[in-house]
C-alpha cells in the first residue's frame, strides 16, 4: 500500500499541473451545469409539478451523460476526478500528492461554483428544484 505523499510546491506549478487544474475546473463546471441544468429544465417544462418516475430517470440519465463527458474530457490530462471525494481518496491512497489534491479541490469547487453562477444567469434566476424520492418509492 502506498503512503501519503505531501509533494512539493514546485511540481504543483508546472505547466502540466496547471493544465490538470484547468481540466478539473472545466470538467466539473460542465458536469454541474448539465446535471443541475437538467433538473431546472425538467422543473420548468413540467411547471414545477411533482417529480414522476420518467422525470427522475431523465434527470439521472442527464447526470450520467454529463459525468461521462466530464471524465472523458479530463481523463488524459488530470485523471478525470470531477469529484472532490475521488480526489481525496486518491490523495490518501498515495496516487497523487496532498498538495496536488488541494489544488484539484480548489479547481473542482471553483468549477462547480462557476457552473451555479452561470446557471443562475442563463436561467434568469430559476430556483434549483428539490425532489423527495422517498414519498413515491416503497420497498
Amino acid at each position: 500500500m502506498a503512503g501519503v505523499a505531501f509533494g512539493s510546491f514546485g511540481d504543483s506549478f508546472s505547466l502540466a499541473s496547471l493544465r490538470a487544474y484547468l481540466a478539473e475546473f472545466i470538467s466539473t463546471l460542465l458536469f454541474v451545469f448539465a446535471g443541475v441544468g437538467s433538473a431546472i429544465a425538467y422543473a420548468k417544462l413540467t411547471s414545477d409539478a411533482a417529480l414522476d418516475t420518467p422525470g427522475l430517470v431523465a434527470i439521472a440519465v442527464c447526470h450520467g451523460f454529463a459525468l461521462f463527458v466530464a471524465v472523458a474530457i479530463g481523463a488524459n490530462i488530470s485523471g478525470g476526478h470531477v469529484n472532490p471525494a475521488v480526489t481525496f481518496g486518491l490523495a490518501v491512497g498515495g496516487q497523487i500528492t496532498l498538495i496536488t489534491g488541494v489544488f484539484y479541490w480548489v479547481a473542482q469547487l471553483l468549477g462547480s461554483t462557476a457552473a451555479c453562477f452561470l446557471l443562475k444567469y442563463v436561467t434568469g434566476g430559476l430556483a434549483v428544484p428539490t425532489h423527495s424520492v422517498a414519498a413515491q418509492w416503497r420497498i
